[in-house]
């Protein structure tokens, strides 16, 4: 792959790879990955769509979308150029490993484990955990405290489900709000920024048939909460 000059960056996505088949990209946090119904221009799925017409408004070319991240959370994206290729990675969605770090509030009795629910969204695209099947979506969260500051644990967690709002609904019920989160955590937060960030994606290339890895390096502001070597 051909590196991608600045210029031709979409403003709030570095692509980090490109091919016949996939664009691997940085989300920055505040962009939504689709469209929303206050917002259908500024998102990385439209943008990209502009950057594979290079310029061109008779061209029919358009990515396809195979997961997604909250507007709030920063990292990386894969996005597929076909239709087939949408579908092998998604058929394949199970073998992709999907890491993540968040910074929640306070200390977890386990360091370690996996926090599984079923998830249903209401009418307020607000989402709830249940222990009932029959109420919702299995979505598994496997987790890892890092580091332990007075205040903060940092966590390095390996998605096993895909499902809106996963993480941040999982660590809100298990009374470790991600910091930054307004919408499941505290009513009043000082920070602004999510700490919640998609670090690294693996999976299966669609053609290829080979593995393969890609990394969003960590924001500051995480850093600047929590040292670490991320």
């Amino acid at each position: 792959m051909k590196k991608v000059p600045s210029k031709y960056q979409p403003r709030g996505f570095r692509i980090l790879h490109e091919d016949l088949d996939v664009i691997v990209g940085n989300k920055a946090p505040g962009l939504l990955t689709v469209a929303a119904k206050w917002e259908n221009e500024n998102t990385v799925h439209n943008l990209l769509n502009q950057y594979v017409r290079k310029g061109n408004p008779r061209s029919n070319k358009c990515v396809y979308v195979v997961h997604r991240l909250d507007q709030a959370t920063s990292g990386v994206l894969i996005f597929a150029k076909t239709e087939a290729v949408q579908q092998y990675l998604k058929n394949n969605w199970k073998s992709t490993i999907k890491t993540y770090y968040a910074i929640v509030h306070g200390h977890l009795a386990k360091k370690s484990g996996i926090i599984s629910s079923y998830l249903s969204e209401d009418e307020n695209y607000m989402v709830h955990s249940s222990e009932d099947a029959d109420s919702g979506k299995l979505a598994e969260t496997e987790y890892t405290v890092l580091k332990e500051t007075p205040k903060f644990s940092l966590l390095k967690i390996n998605l096993l489900t895909g499902k809106k709002n996963q993480i941040r609904v999982h660590m809100a019920e298990a009374g470790h709000p991600l910091v930054g989160d307004s919408k499941y955590g505290p009513d009043k937060q000082k920070f602004n920024d999510l700490r919640l960030h998609s670090s690294e994606i693996e999976f299966t290339h669609p053609h290829k048939k080979v593995r393969m890895s890609f990394k969003a390096p960590v924001p500051e502001y995480f850093k600047s909460l929590v040292a670490y070597e991320y």
